[in-house]
């Protein structure tokens, strides 16, 4: 996915603050808020895989990227 592609993506509504800090919860949640705004499988696993791709920083800065606060 190109860097315009993924601008392109509505962010989706996803409660980062206050939620479980463990990595594994924050990116659970943002699947499940990403699939709920009718984002497809491909894109979810791009964000995922890169979120990954470094340290728990780096996780946090792609996720929060991709979410607002409802």
């Amino acid at each position: 996915m190109t860097d315009q592609e993924k601008e392109a993506l509505p962010k989706v509504k996803c409660q980062l603050v206050g939620a479980d800090g463990n990595a594994f919860s924050i990116m659970g949640r943002f699947q499940r808020a990403a699939q709920k705004a009718g984002w497809r499988k491909d894109q979810i696993n791009e964000v995922l895989k890169d979120a990954m791709s470094n340290d728990y920083n780096h996780l946090l800065v792609v996720i929060s990227s991709h979410c607002e606060e409802p």
